[in-house]
């Protein structure tokens, strides 16, 4: 059977280390990439995305390395980002150099929803890593 991979991320502003997460995460297996919910983004990042969720699960989709693209769930408080992980079960969680991550409890999750998951995390994209909020303060949309 096949493996599974499983990446997150708002993708607000699609730029080339969204790309390099992306190809590495499909490195490990057939792909599912979950797109935060706008209400999420506001929630996590203190601010609304620049592009609505839709458009951001549209773009994601279209890449041909991206096997599945789906909107994460809704969250009340913060651990309810974890239960996509019961519904997809991933051989690996792919998680991005900067992604904020509460690992001992992610393994707990892991752990207690016999997930056998593996978590590996990925190195930035060049030197300096690129980030939207930067692209956006060059934009001025921020």
């Amino acid at each position: 059977m096949p493996k599974t991979a499983i990446a997150f991320g708002s993708f607000d502003i699609l730029h080339p280390g969204h790309l390099h997460y992306l190809k590495g995460a499909s490195r490990y297996g057939k792909l599912t990439v979950v797109v935060a919910r706008d209400k999420s983004v506001e929630k996590l990042k203190g601010k609304r995305p620049v592009l609505d969720e839709k458009s951001r699960l549209d773009i994601i989709s279209a890449l041909r390395f991206v096997d599945r693209a789906v909107l994460g769930d809704r969250i009340d408080k913060w651990n309810d980002i974890y239960r996509v992980l019961i519904r997809y079960k991933p051989d690996y969680i792919v998680l991005g150099y900067d992604q904020k991550v509460d690992m001992k409890y992610l393994m707990h999750f892991i752990d207690e929803n016999n997930l056998g998951s593996r978590i590996v995390r990925l190195k930035p994209f060049g030197a300096s890593g690129f980030k939207s909020r930067k692209l956006k303060r060059l934009l001025k949309i921020a």
